[in-house]
């Protein structure tokens, strides 16, 4: 990749040289829609991005990036809960950590999941037993070509795991310009994951989660500021009961967690089906998986784009050698013209 237009380097965690024909800064939803009509009316692509942290560029991008930078906090309250109104360009770690320091609690399990708050419900992200569903009530969105502004419940999401709606009917011409957060006043801790299991749900404080979830988080996961990643590169596979069964006859120490909903009713641990592949610290070219998480994948040497696609495509291959489970993305793949199948991409 060339970049002899402006540069995204700093607009992608994984720190990939690529470039893009322009580069907008959006403070307000009226200003999104004038530059992506800009950009339609030129016939060029157009790519919405909050913090570049869930992106793998494949090449130079052949268009318009607009930065999403609305921001904006309101909270209001009932008798049983706190409102918060926020505006799709906040740093979503700083929201989590702002609202604790105000006293209000159920954000604490997502604490250090990087990007912003207008992108998490696309991904509708989740770490340690909770998901970006459990507190959201509502999702304002723009539509672009027009600039008319419609409320969306979280019903009509349709979240599901690492999915929602906006990815399929409003992935083209809208935008996320708020997002409607619901926090119970009366906590409910979850301690379901990790070493959150080891405190005691009589006594742990909220702060105290967050804490242990930080903690976690930076023991595991590499800083994007020191080391280019996307966070997690691959989904948490679902399979049906009948499969897991199966892998734990076969595995008896294979972490499994069911599931409440839905017709696929186990979720498995990518991270310990790639750990058991031994591919820790593998690399092709500059890409390498990371030596302490499996499911990062890194730019360790000036990795290219293709770089992270053929080590993505080999860890892909070998889990599924390994367990007959396919892994898929949740990263999101941008080639010179938009958005593109991370799945077709690797397989």
């Amino acid at each position: 990749m060339s970049c002899q237009q402006h540069s995204l380097k700093t607009w992608n965690t994984f720190s990939l040289e690529a470039c893009a024909n322009k580069i907008s800064m959006a403070e307000s939803a009226e200003a999104l829609c004038q530059f992506w009509q800009q950009s339609t009316d030129q016939n060029e692509p157009v790519l919405l991005l909050g913090e570049g942290s869930n992106v793998l560029f494949l090449d130079d991008f052949s268009g318009q990036v607009i930065i999403n930078r609305i921001k904006s906090i309101r909270v209001s309250e009932t008798t049983d809960a706190w409102s918060l109104h926020v505006g799709a360009g906040e740093n979503w770690h700083q929201l989590v950590e702002t609202s604790l320091e105000q006293g209000l609690s159920g954000l604490e399990n997502l604490a250090l999941i990087p990007g912003c708050a207008g992108s998490a419900p696309i991904q509708n992200i989740g770490a340690y037993g909770v998901e970006l569903d459990r507190v959201c009530e509502y999702v304002d969105i723009v539509s672009l070509a027009d600039g008319v502004q419609q409320r969306l419940t979280a019903a009509q999401c349709q979240f599901g795991y690492r999915d929602s709606i906006f990815k399929y009917q409003y992935r083209d011409g809208y935008a996320i310009i708020a997002v409607g957060l619901r926090l119970a006043k009366i906590w409910q801790p979850v301690l379901s994951y990790g070493d959150l299991r080891n405190l005691d749900p009589l006594t742990v404080t909220p702060r105290e989660v967050f804490n242990a979830v930080c903690q976690m988080r930076r023991s595991k996961l590499p800083d994007p500021k020191m080391t280019g990643n996307a966070g997690s590169f691959f989904k948490n596979p679902l399979v049906s009961a009948e499969v897991a069964a199966k892998l734990q006859a076969e595995y008896p120490h294979i972490p499994q967690y069911p599931q409440i909903n839905g017709d696929v009713n186990v979720k498995l641990a990518a991270g310990w089906l790639i750990d058991q592949c031994d591919l820790k610290g593998f690399h092709i070219g500059g890409a390498a998986v990371h030596a302490q998480q499996a499911l990062v994948l890194i730019n360790a040497n000036e990795a290219t784009g293709q770089d992270i696609v053929n080590l993505a495509r080999s860890v892909r291959q070998r889990v599924a050698e390994k367990f007959n489970v396919w892994l898929e993305p949740e990263v999101r793949f941008i080639a010179a013209q938009g958005e593109t199948d991370a799945v077709e991409v690797i397989a």
